[in-house]
């Protein structure tokens, strides 16, 4: 069944780089879309520069991601003020040199602070939106990963031994790819898709210093993703930029996948599935 149109869509992370050359193209294509930030400056100007595009609707949400707390107010706002949500895509992440630099730093609730952002946010906001993304249906949820991906070390998550940046940047995508494919499992037959990406290749973001391929590239792929009738009711899948892929191994790995999901309900103090 195709979405509705025009779709709502909520992006995370969209006032810079990959989220708001999403706005913009999104918007452009008719959605409403919903910008979530840090900064109400940048929110204020990302939706003035969608609605200037005379075809799409802007509102914004302000979240800090770095708090479970902030993931929650912003569900909270969305679900009183949303009374549909075609859409979640959940781009927003930190990467794996800023902030910090080599060192290791935490989230407001002690965690890692790349595990945090990168993955429980996408958790948690996605858990929260659920009843409103059933309510919509035919929708679907897009969690933005990496073809950087690293096994998560049960015994040490937090990395509090041998850290590094591009480590801890490498669990956290290969966490929301299996949180990708455990979802999509949970929702079969809701109406409500779950797929993960690679967008593109160093693209010139604030994460990335030597970049490779374009914003226009990954803004090509998540949209895809996003809107086009040819992925509808495809679910459970990863993809690099435009073609199915296979994620790292690990994240077939169905014990991996129980520990991931006991973990993540445990540290968001939600009921495990």
């Amino acid at each position: 069944m195709p979405l509705r149109q025009p779709p709502t869509v909520l992006i995370t992370g969209a006032t810079d780089g990959l989220g708001r050359g999403l706005a913009v193209a999104l918007a452009r294509r008719g959605a409403t879309v919903l910008v979530h930030g840090r900064s109400a400056a940048r929110i204020a100007a990302t939706v003035r520069q969608v609605r200037a595009t005379g075809s799409g609707e802007a509102r914004g949400y302000r979240a800090d991601f770095s708090s479970l707390a902030g993931v929650h107010a912003l569900a909270d706002q969305v679900a009183a003020a949303e009374p549909r949500l075609d859409v979640l895509i959940n781009n927003a992440g930190i990467g794996a040199d800023v902030p910090g630099g080599t060192a290791r730093l935490e989230s407001a609730d002690g965690f890692e602070l790349r595990f945090a952002v990168n993955y429980l946010s996408t958790y948690l906001l996605s858990h929260r939106l659920l009843d409103l993304l059933r309510r919509s249906a035919p929708a679907r949820v897009i969690n933005v990963s990496s073809a950087g991906q690293t096994p998560i070390d049960f015994t040490d998550v937090m990395l509090t031994r041998g850290y590094g940046g591009r480590r801890a940047y490498c669990q956290s995508k290969l966490a929301q790819i299996m949180f990708t494919f455990d979802l999509a499992a949970e929702l079969q037959g809701s109406g409500v898709t779950v797929n993960a990406l690679h967008p593109a290749t160093y693209m010139p973001t604030k994460m990335v210093s030597t970049p490779i391929s374009t914003i226009a590239d990954g803004v090509e792929a998540v949209s895809r993703l996003a809107l086009d009738a040819d992925l509808d009711g495809v679910t459970g899948r990863y993809f690099d930029q435009l073609r199915e892929a296979q994620a790292h191994p690990a994240a077939y790995d169905e014990a991996n996948r129980a520990c991931l999901r006991s973990l993540s309900a445990e540290l968001t103090n939600r009921s495990p599935v």
